[in-house]
Order: structure tokens, then sequence, then C-alpha cells
């Protein structure tokens, strides 16, 4: 089973809330943005409680299809349509004793919606067909990638069905917040390509970490686990450069439409000043990291071309994070 890994702080405070809310047997509802692996943080919750030898049954919420939501979630018995031969458990008798993990519940439709609020309020279900009503003794826990928030106040998710979910409460920080982490993965992850590949052990040159260190990573742990594979595929020698970066890494801005935004503070939005700040924000360091891209990383010539002074431009670079090293290599 695939663990998670890390030592920032941010990621250890996370992970002594997962294991926290292990032993408090309500729902969870676990945020993050695209690849910081919500499903491991779910598996850790599972693993970590007593129900650790019980099944854990992930679903797929976008992929349930409308029609028959309910025949996935509770099954059905014999004869309650034309091609229901014999009965057949659904996903929360699969579940039964364990944790039923809802991935991607922001994708429900607004029937579905309906459907998991009816069974969240006393743990109740008929299967299809079936007449008497059956108690579940699954654990549910729920993932999304978007701010719920922000969804039910578009009025794209159900208030009282995200107040069911939202029992317990998980941010999973991005890896551009976990300091330090992304040296520590990048390394773990060549060692696990060479095992599982079973090919020559390989290193990173420090320029190539400098370009992991640099990058923003957008698609989070996801994305950087792709690129180290890609990166080992593409090199022959027992040094990974980078120069094989390149090609694989390109400078990208957050996707900001997925990020929970702490400076929410009500359903109508962002406050005025906050809204204002992260406007900026964005605006400056998409500016910097095109200027960068432009002047190949050579700070004295960003800076002539910005019309700014070299010292106020590494200052603003320093704020933003943003290395000079992953421009350099880029052709």
């Amino acid at each position: 089973m695939s663990v998670m890994l890390g030592h920032s702080k941010a990621f250890l405070l996370m992970r002594t809330q997962l294991h926290r809310y292990a032993g408090c047997d309500v729902q969870v509802l676990i945020e993050g943005e695209t690849g910081t692996g919500k499903e491991l943080a779910a598996r850790e919750i599972h693993y970590a409680s007593d129900r650790r030898e019980r099944p854990f049954v992930p679903v797929n919420c976008g992929a349930l299809p409308d029609n028959l939501i309910e025949n996935e979630l509770f099954g059905h018995e014999r004869g309650a349509y034309t091609d229901a031969k014999s009965a057949q458990p659904g996903l929360i008798d699969h579940a039964r004793g364990g944790t039923l993990f809802l991935d991607e519940v922001d994708a429900l439709s607004s029937k579905a919606q309906v459907t998991l609020l009816r069974f969240l309020e006393n743990n109740e279900y008929r299967p299809v067909g079936g007449g008497a009503a059956r108690i579940s003794s699954a654990r549910v826990i729920a993932a999304t990638n978007s701010c719920l928030n922000a969804q039910v106040a578009a009025g794209l998710f159900r208030r009282d069905l995200q107040y069911r979910l939202n029992a317990l409460h998980v941010r999973l920080p991005p890896l551009r917040e976990r300091a330090g982490d992304v040296l520590m993965l990048a390394e773990h992850f060549l060692l696990l390509v060479a095992q599982r590949l079973d090919g020559p052990a390989r290193q990173w040159t420090r320029e190539a970490l400098q370009v992991l260190e640099a990058h923003h990573w957008p698609g989070n742990v996801r994305e950087l686990e792709n690129v180290v594979l890609r990166a080992y595929l593409g090199t022959e020698g027992a040094l990974v450069d980078a120069s094989m970066l390149g090609d694989l890494i390109v400078a990208t801005e957050p996707d900001d439409t997925l990020e929970c935004i702490d400076a929410c503070t009500d359903d109508e939005g962002l406050h005025y000043l906050a809204a204002k700040h992260h406007a900026m924000h964005t605006f400056e360091r998409s500016y910097l990291v095109t200027l960068m891209k432009r002047a190949q990383g050579n700070i004295s010539a960003a800076a002539r071309l910005s019309g700014t002074e070299r010292r106020q431009l590494g200052k603003l670079l320093k704020k933003h994070g943003i290395a000079t090293a992953q421009f350099r290599f880029q052709s």
C-alpha cells in the first residue's frame, strides 16, 4: 500500500490531524488540489482506525451514472428490474464495517446529492426492489478538489449535504506549501522508479534539484512522480541533470480556481481587501515568471527589461519563491 511521505511542518500537522480523526468515528471531508493525495489521506484515516481490518471501498462519484446511483450504492434485489436475475450488493454493502470513500463528491448531480443525503441522515438504505430498510455500518469519508463552500454559494452543492459530510474537515496542503518535501519526494521517487523497472540507480545533480525545487507544481505530488519517471527513462547515465527537465517542466501558474482561499469570510465570496491582495499577488507572480522566461534566468537582464532595480527585482523573486535556475535550462 502506498503511504504519504513528507517532513515539512505543513505535512506533519496535516498527518497528525488525520491520525486524530481516525479515532473519531464520524464523516470526514477532505479538501485539496488535484494530485495532493486525497485517497491516500482517506486510507491513512482508515488504516489508523479500528476499522483497519474491514474493507476500504473507494468510489469515483464522477463516474457514477445518475440513473443508476441508487443501484450502485444500495444494490438491488432479484427481480428489481428486467435484467436483475439475482440479488447484487451495492457499494455500501461492500464497505460494511469499513470505510466508504467518496472521491470527487462535488461531481454528484442534484438527484444523487439527495440520495446520498437521505442515506447519511440515519444510515438507512433500501436495495432497489427491496422492502425492508437496512442499517449501514460503514464510515463515510468524502473528498473534493474544489472549495465546497464556493460550490454551495454558487448553488451547485446542497448546504445540508455539506453539513453532513463536513463533521470533520481536513485540507491537504499543496506541494508548494510543503517546504523541503519536493527534494525528499524527488529522491524517493527516483529510487522507486529504479526498483520498479529493475534498472540502475540514478542520482539528481544539484542543478536538477534546484529546478525541481523552484517549480510551482500545479499537479502536486502526482505531477512530481510523473516528471521523475520520465526523467529517469530519458537519462542514459548515472546522473539526471537539469537539461533533462527542460522539456518536462514548464513554468506554470497556480490554478487558483481549484484553491480554497483562506480569506473567504462568508458565502458571498471574498472580502474586498483579501480579493485585492490575492489579485495583486497573482499578477506579480505571473509577471515575474514571464519576465524571467524572456531574460532566460538572468536577473540583470530582467531588471533592464522591466525598468526596475536589480536589488528590488531580487526581493520580488524571493517573495514569490521564484528561483532563476529553472529558466536557465529551458530552450
